[in-house]
């Protein structure tokens, strides 16, 4: 960036000095004598940083510095003053000034906190821009895209939010699936109701019984009090079933009843009792194939897919990943409070080449790991993962003289983070954006296909 500074000190010497240094260093430099005159430039003109004497007739540097917070807040005000003294630097600070120098100061100070200054500035600036950049892709509800695919199903999601039809939501894990419920939910006449959300892949039947169905009270042992569940605790929202595929034949009939009969019956209860809430599902599998396999119901389905929205992996809307990378080290920089606003463009390039098994959420992980280790203002490729640096060598190895299908892309890259973790399980699934038990379902799906084979 081209650096504009204002210079303004009474002392016709220092000022001509300082105007000299710092045009030197490449700075565009306008100079006055005159606090008042400098007040008039700074409504008329821009500038990065300016520096003034503190004590000067008529208009003095508290004055100018009061005129560059009105006019130009972004602008960085360093003091120099040879009537230094602790109360007027704990003043010129406390009203936001970057910095305070008294004379006789050493040139080399006076570069170096002028570059500390334009640093901060740029990296507002970028900031700032970079946040312009995704505001402007983003939705208004979180989903940030630029894919015409993405874009065409934010506005089915529009058009069917207002209604109380079911929808069920299938895509890989980590394209954001619950994204596009919590969306739906607050584009909904329900939004002002609870939304809720449960895994059903990680409860076992009777569990996820009582937290979706509650029970009364002496249903079983341990059972001291009444306990509703969170379909009607949701009564007037919207409860999200994530991994609903992953629910047992006997869960399936009853969350069938909810939806034909619009009624929930507690465990151990005799009453049905009016269930008011809309039921968004989603599934990460092939739902055709679970019902071809029995898995699934065939009238469950039905019931809950009276609209479909398939979220495409993050393979298939490549052009998003620099915008999603984007959007992510804002989120983590600001969350961590590090200057890190740039993603070098080696990074980048690996980004787009990489197929991401673990879609948006892997690359939300490598993004946040990139900014923790980042130590100044860029993501090189060193602070990402060894494994990633060197996932473009598989990401298209031939497998008998044929490219890789998904399933098969996705089992190599579990393999290579079970071999990352020391096949420590928790840990990998946390890696690959799912939980324990999606990860053993796979792992197990692998072992019987191998035993077939």
């Amino acid at each position: 960036m081209d650096a504009r500074l204002l210079i303004v000190d009474d002392e016709g010497i220092a000022l001509s000095n300082l105007q000299h240094v710092m045009e030197k260093e490449g700075y565009k430099v306008t100079a006055t004598q005159s606090g008042e005159e400098a007040v008039t430039l700074l409504q008329t003109q821009g500038f990065d940083v300016v520096l003034t004497d503190l004590r000067m007739e008529g208009v003095g540097g508290m004055d100018v510095l009061k005129a560059s917070r009105e006019r130009q807040p972004d602008a960085e005000v360093i003091f120099i003053t040879g009537f230094a003294t602790a109360e007027s630097a704990v003043q010129a600070l406390k009203h936001g000034a970057f910095y305070y120098i008294a004379k006789p100061f050493r040139l080399d100070e006076v570069r170096k906190v002028v570059a500390e200054a334009l640093t901060k500035v740029r990296l507002r600036s970028e900031n700032a821009e970079l946040r312009r950049e995704v505001e402007h892709y983003r939705d208004g509800d979180g989903i940030v895209t630029q894919d015409v695919e993405m874009q065409r199903l934010l506005d089915m999601a529009r058009q069917i939010a207002p209604t109380d039809c079911s929808v069920l939501i299938t895509g890989e894990s980590g394209t954001g699936k619950e994204l596009f419920a919590k969306y739906l939910h607050r584009q909904s006449n329900r939004a002002d109701g609870p939304y809720t959300a449960i895994n059903c892949g990680a409860f076992s039947e009777q569990l996820l019984t009582n937290e979706l169905f509650g029970h009364e009270k002496g249903a079983f042992t341990g059972a001291t009090t009444l306990k509703k569940g969170l379909i009607e605790a949701s009564a007037g929202g919207t409860l999200f079933l994530d991994e609903v595929t992953e629910m047992a034949p006997s869960m399936q009939v009853k969350l069938l009843r909810v939806l034909q009969e619009k009624e929930v019956l507690r465990v151990g209860g005799t009453r049905a009792i009016k269930s008011d809430v809309r039921v968004l599902a989603a599934s990460n599998r092939d739902v055709d194939e679970a019902i071809r396999n029995g898995s699934f119901r065939e009238d469950l389905y039905f019931r809950l897919n009276v609209v479909n929205l398939r979220i495409p992996s993050l393979a298939q809307r490549k052009g998003d990943i620099p915008l999603l990378a984007r959007h992510f080290l804002l989120k983590y920089a600001s969350r961590m409070k590090k200057p890190v606003t740039r993603i070098s463009s080696e990074v980048l390039t690996l980004l787009m080449d990489y197929p991401f098994p673990g879609n948006v959420r892997e690359l939300e992980n490598l993004i946040e790991r990139g900014t923790a280790m980042a130590q100044g203002d860029v993501i090189e490729v060193a602070h990402l993962p060894e494994s990633f640096q060197k996932a473009e060598g598989f990401s298209l190895r031939k497998i008998e003289g044929r490219l890789p299908t998904l399933e098969e892309q996705e089992q190599t890259y579990i393999s290579r983070v079970l071999e990352e973790v020391k096949g420590n399980q928790t840990v990998a699934a946390q890696i690959l954006g799912i939980n324990r038990a999606s990860l053993w379902r796979k792992l197990k799906a692998r072992r019987k296909d191998q035993s077939e084979s």
